[in-house]
């Protein structure tokens, strides 16, 4: 051992450099605990309509909470926009109530951008889209839409699904323009459309107030799939596969506290309700009369699901809105 290691130089450097590293881990200490103790983050899109109900119901029910992550919904004006944001790496996935096709536009532009795991289908059973009128319109009937004016709700899934429904219907020359689901009701009732293909609430809204009935409910079932029973998966609750990649973990607690909100608004229809306030318009009366979605989750799948919501797909392909076929078994999430 060298002369310069005993001196009292040399002891003062080697205090100050042991001083220096116990300092430093005093001061790493606090951040690397609440590392370990953070909640995962998970960003979710979602569009303001009442099949968004189990997300809801789980983040203020406390389930994902509970299964230590820390959700944060987003809220955008449409399916689209949620689209685009899982596109951006702006938010991790959707919940249920958006757009299946818009989705699908979004895999087309990234492959492999999501994976779904719960969708919502609607019927004749479980409502979600009708055809409405005024009160006091003659019309009895899809088919008697020919060379009106019809109103549907904003998006190329919405206008798509509209468009052709009046064509298979025989509602020949009827004319297709956007408008905002939220202004459905009053355009009716000021005569500046003849009818609406519209989701729900709305069609409940025109009944309560007495100003719109609806024609006919579960038309995409019946105009689309052919059958007014058969399950419709026109919006989807998904996650971005970059974040199943990442967060392998993470992705199947979420997904499992997303099925307690599913299993809730299944079980317990009447204490779900009160979770649309606040994500939705919904609220007072309108929350106890609103139609309820229907939920499947991905393991719930089977073939003849598979095969309904190819044949939805399908249809954007053969009208040149999806440039090229989208096969809905890659889709789904496998555990």
């Amino acid at each position: 051992m060298s002369i310069q290691q005993h001196s009292p130089a040399a002891r003062r450097r080697r205090q100050l450099l042991q001083a220096g590293a116990a300092g430093l881990a005093v001061l790493a200490a606090p951040a690397i605990v609440r590392a370990q103790g953070a909640a995962a983050k998970l960003r979710i899109g979602f569009w303001p309509v009442a099949a968004g109900l189990p997300f809801f119901a789980a983040v203020d029910k406390g389930y994902f909470k509970e299964a230590g992550l820390d959700v944060e919904p987003l809220k955008f004006a449409g399916a689209q926009q949620v689209m685009e944001g899982m596109l951006a790496g702006r938010c991790d996935g959707s919940a249920n109530g958006t757009g299946s096709a818009n989705l699908a536009i979004g895999e087309i532009a990234q492959p492999g951008l999501f994976k779904i795991f719960c969708t919502n289908p609607s019927n004749a059973k479980y409502v979600l889209d009708e055809f409405i009128v005024a009160k006091d319109s003659p019309v009895k009937s899809v088919a008697e839409l020919a060379g009106k004016k019809v109103a549907s709700g904003p998006g190329i899934q919405n206008v798509t699904l509209c468009k052709t429904m009046l064509e298979r219907a025989g509602a020949k020359g009827a004319t297709v323009s956007e408008l905002p689901i939220g202004q459905h009701v009053a355009a009716l009732v000021a005569g500046q459309v003849d009818a609406c293909y519209t989701l729900e609430p709305t069609g409940t809204v025109g009944r309560m107030n007495g100003t719109t009935r609806v024609v006919e409910a579960g038309v995409v079932a019946k105009y689309i799939l052919g059958d007014p029973m058969a399950p419709w998966h026109g919006g989807a609750a998904s996650l971005t596969s970059d974040f199943i990649k990442k967060n392998p973990e993470v992705a199947k607690k979420y997904i499992a506290a997303y099925a307690r909100g599913v299993e809730l608004v299944r079980t317990k229809p009447d204490e779900a309700r009160q979770f649309m306030k606040g994500y939705t318009a919904i609220e007072g009366k309108l929350t106890a009369e609103v139609p309820l979605a229907s939920y499947m989750l991905y393991s719930e799948f089977k073939p003849s699901d598979v095969a309904y919501f190819q044949k939805f797909y399908d249809l954007f392909t053969e009208k040149g809105i999806f440039e090229k076929k989208v096969a809905v078994d890659g889709l789904l999430y496998k555990a």
